[in-house]
């Protein structure tokens, strides 16, 4: 599939945010931190926001050009990263979205314990596709490009799949699972996945 992908920017953010909200409108993890349609519909869409500008800031944004799908990555490095100012992401996301809904923070925190430190990776933090897009190949149109230049570089990859459909995805991209997967509280299950680079 031949789609053009271009770095996102702040001027970006709406179009981005929209779409990371429309993306994950159906996914079990997402369903399971907003649980009422009213909290889903008004809170769901802050807390895209919130993971985007921790993105943009830190990481980087790569957008199809028609705005159909986005991905979200962070270059970490070995030894895992600590905000040098002892910030709390999870409780401050939680304090930003929602003070009352405590699976914001729970979420963050339990997927924080499972990510890797033995090594740097790229981490996919998140992958949204248009739903009226989906099952065209674009979400392994925006993650080879990566992967392409994690393997030149002799990098691995990491990320958690929200759902067994993706999960299987990744595995054709040659994610393999890692163990313990996640269990979430009377909730879905969470795949913690790990690619090592292809030997060139």
């Amino acid at each position: 599939m031949s789609v053009g992908i271009r770095t996102a920017g702040a001027t970006d953010r709406e179009t981005v945010v929209g779409l990371l909200d429309r993306g994950f409108r159906g996914d079990p993890v997402s369903q399971w931190v907003f649980p009422a349609e009213g909290d889903f519909r008004h809170k769901h869409r802050l807390m895209m926001g919130g993971i985007l500008d921790i993105v943009l800031e830190a990481g980087r944004v790569d957008l199809t050009e028609d705005g159909s799908a986005v991905a979200l990555w962070l270059s970490m490095p070995e030894g895992g990263h600590e905000d040098p100012d002892g910030v709390d992401g999870p409780a401050l996301m939680r304090e930003a979205v929602d003070p009352g809904n405590e699976r914001i923070e729970q979420v963050g925190r339990l997927t924080g314990r499972l990510h890797p430190t033995h090594a740097a990776h790229e981490y996919l933090w998140m992958i949204a596709v248009d739903p009226d897009r989906r099952s065209q190949g674009l979400g392994t149109t925006l993650i080879r490009p990566v992967l392409e230049r994690c393997d030149r570089a002799g990098t691995a990859a990491y990320l958690e799949a929200s759902n067994a459909r993706s999960r299987d995805l990744y595995r054709r991209l040659g994610f393999e699972v890692r163990e313990p997967v996640l269990e979430l509280p009377d909730g879905p299950t969470m795949w913690p996945m790990w690619r090592e680079p292809a030997a060139s």
